[in-house]
């Protein structure tokens, strides 16, 4: 008899992708249709994101009420609405592995998904939208960053971006920075290592797409705070895009070969001792679990998984080492935060909330939901509305703090959810609290400059 749940933590088998059958659509679409079964009998997953909804409503309007009665064609609006936040499969569903009918719903729709990008089926705006380094090249291009940014935030260009690109002309977009983050990132003091039984004593930092090319003020936070705690540290000699973008695709192509560029790199750091940190929990994630699943028996891919660490894990690590600095001589007042979905995949508990809950005379608002921005999926025209509308909850919690008073600052550890979520006040009439990074928060908090 089959067991009512899973009463063990979820395991991760493996990503099968190099297998000929994991790219044969009838096979897919059996385990598709198995799936499916178990998600329309059990329901849990609803108030996630659209593909639950999405899977039910055609559920209860088919013929037979079951899932039989569904077309095949139409599994792919469920796979289209899913984009790898993967909180079905760490927060709700009862029946992943190590249960008897190992459902592993995200990685279903991924198999989906490079089946789809396989068969040519996505389209060149999306594979463009997702070459996060290819945007990049343009930042810190004397003019040409003033006039990308001018043209891109304009009514006329951002209708044509619609209309071509696919990019609904509400969205919010970032701006491409004067300097690379790489380029004027200070040197790091000579301090002595001092690692800690949980921690190493020097880090290297992996900047991120959008750390380097978008917001550089994040990456310059990690560093004063690293500083400040006269922990040494180095930016990793060169670096590509994580994946991640390429990966919601289905690129899997594209990922293998971000894996060679980036891995050997990490690898060395590893070695050597490093904490390699990265202050976007998507890129985080990527080489803490995606890419290990993807290459189980790649010793230096496991490594560099081994060394990853968020920028907050590795600080309340720190403070468990008595090698953290906890003065902070600035308040921060009241402060609603976002846990975002993959911070809270990465099984770390609540890191930025302990160390924002150590400033003195300040509160926080923890909100635990889908933003709902999701990468690339909440700028499309497709699915901007959609975003907005998962992100409301969030929204609404986030503006009101728990005694009824209105948040000083809004903040999340993703920059573009955190972003999302400004836009959603704005859109909502909810306020106008700034927006911070919690590094940045930090570093305030620290009272540096």
């Amino acid at each position: 008899m089959a067991r009512e749940g899973n009463l063990e933590a979820p395991t991760r088998h493996p990503l099968d992708w190099k297998n000929p059958d994991f790219y044969n659509e009838a096979s897919a679409f059996k385990e598709l249709e198995r799936i499916f079964d178990i998600c329309h009998g059990c329901r849990r997953c609803v108030s996630l994101c659209g593909s639950f909804p999405t899977l039910f409503d055609l559920v209860d309007e088919s013929a037979t009420g079951e899932v039989d009665g569904v077309a095949k064609p139409d599994y792919w609006k469920v796979v289209d609405q899913c984009y790898m936040c993967d909180l079905c499969y760490m927060t709700k569903c009862p029946y992943t592995p190590p249960h008897e009918w190992n459902l592993d719903f995200p990685h279903t729709m991924l198999r989906a998904k490079a089946i789809k990008f396989k068969k040519g089926e996505v389209k060149t705006s999306e594979k463009l939208l997702a070459s996060t380094d290819l945007h990049g090249s343009f930042a810190g291009i004397p003019i040409v960053v003033q006039i990308a940014n001018a043209v891109t935030h304009t009514k006329a260009a951002r209708s044509v971006m619609e209309s071509v690109a696919g990019v609904d002309k509400d969205a919010w977009l970032p701006s491409l920075a004067t300097q690379k983050f790489r380029s004027g990132a200070a040197d790091s003091q000579p301090y002595t290592v001092k690692n800690g039984d949980k921690t190493p004593g020097k880090v290297a930092i992996y900047s991120t797409c959008y750390v380097n090319y978008n917001e550089p003020g994040i990456g310059h936070d990690l560093l004063k705070i690293l500083d400040h705690n006269e922990i040494p540290y180095v930016l990793v000699s060169k670096e590509k895009c994580c994946g991640m973008p390429k990966l919601e695709l289905g690129d899997l192509d594209s990922v293998n070969s971000s894996k060679e560029a980036n891995i050997p790199v990490l690898h060395k750091y590893a070695q050597e001792g490093y904490a390699i940190l990265s202050a976007v929990p998507s890129c985080t994630l990527m080489f803490k679990q995606e890419i290990p699943l993807m290459y189980p028996d790649d010793t230096a891919v496991q490594e560099v998984k081994e060394a990853m660490w968020d920028p907050f894990e590795y600080l309340m690590a720190r403070k468990r080492d008595g090698l953290l600095k906890t003065e902070f001589p600035q308040k921060l007042g009241n402060v609603s935060y976002q846990i975002p979905c993959h911070g809270r995949v990465q099984n770390i508990g609540k890191k930025t909330e302990e160390m924002l809950k150590m400033i003195p005379d300040t509160t926080i608002n923890t909100i635990e939901r889908c933003s709902g921005h999701a990468g690339t999926f909440g700028v499309k025209k497709a699915y901007h509305q959609q975003a907005m509308k998962i992100g409301k909850p969030v929204f609404k919690a986030m503006a009101t703090m728990k005694d009824g008073s209105k948040p000083d600052y809004i903040s999340s550890d993703c920059p573009l959810g955190g972003h999302h979520i400004a836009q959603g006040f704005e859109v909502n009439g909810l306020g106008a609290p700034e927006l911070q990074h919690p590094l940045s928060l930090v570093r305030m908090a620290y009272g540096l400059k």
